[in-house]
């Protein structure tokens, strides 16, 4: 396991690529067999994630954020996807925001966040949902301090690690 850094750290976020599936793979799939962050229960293969990567395009790009000094060093990833697939939820976006466990509480999250929302935004979306494990604070403080009102719990609508799991659904209008 990597020791969490609490020194700052300068990143940038880019638009991902395919040579970042690796290190997005490594971020997941380390919330999947660890977390509650996720309610995917099957870690993801290489060429799973180089396929999610492929079919973002557009508003619905998948970012990542690197270490400015080390470009090639993915410390968080974040996408957008449709929230639901009949054309009248066509306005809404959900979001997903990932932050290696080593640099979590430096910023990284928020960056990722306010590059989502800004395209989401120039994209001409109307509203982002969030849905995330209720005891997940980090989350819940993240999407909070970017605007987004808790507006339902569904209750132990998930079961990992042998135990139910509520989902918190956050908005933010846009």
């Amino acid at each position: 396991m990597v020791e969490p850094t609490t020194e700052r750290v300068d990143v940038v976020t880019r638009i991902a690529t395919i040579d970042d599936a690796e290190a997005i793979r490594s971020i997941y799939n380390h919330e999947v067999q660890n977390h509650t962050t996720t309610l995917d229960l099957v870690p993801r293969s290489l060429e799973d994630q180089q396929e999610w990567i492929a079919q973002r395009s557009g508003a619905f790009s998948a970012v990542v954020a690197v270490v400015k000094a080390t470009p090639d060093s993915v410390v968080g990833f974040a996408s957008m996807s449709p929230y639901r697939e009949r054309a009248a939820y066509s306005t809404t976006v959900e979001n997903s925001v990932y932050v290696s466990r080593a640099h979590g509480g430096l910023g990284i999250g928020r960056a990722l966040m306010d590059g989502l929302i800004d395209t989401a935004r120039g994209s001409g979306f109307h509203s982002m949902i969030a849905r995330i494990e209720a005891s997940g604070d980090a989350s819940l403080a993240l999407h909070r301090a970017c605007g987004f009102e808790l507006v339902g719990v569904e209750r132990q609508v998930g079961r990992k690690f042998g135990r139910w799991l509520d989902m918190a659904v956050m908005q933010l209008m846009l």
